[in-house]
């Protein structure tokens, strides 16, 4: 099991893969909005969305869990 975190905190604007879905490395899978910038969070490795621990709107901190890929 892998695991998609945040690279630095803000707000989820979008999530681009529910549970069941299959992702490639460097898919994206999420929108962060930090700092008034867009950052798209990508997968880091191939796999399938096993957990989505985050919702559109939702504000994140650094390090936090936002997908778990098996």
């Amino acid at each position: 099991m892998a695991e998609i975190k945040a690279p630095m905190g803000g707000k989820i604007i979008k999530i681009s893969v529910k549970v069941g879905d299959t992702v490639a490395e460097d898919d994206e899978v999420a929108v962060l909005e930090a700092m008034k910038m867009e950052m798209p969070i990508v997968a880091e490795e191939d796999g399938a969305v096993a957990e989505v621990k985050v919702a559109a709107g939702q504000a994140v901190e650094v390090d936090q869990t936002l997908f778990i890929l098996s």
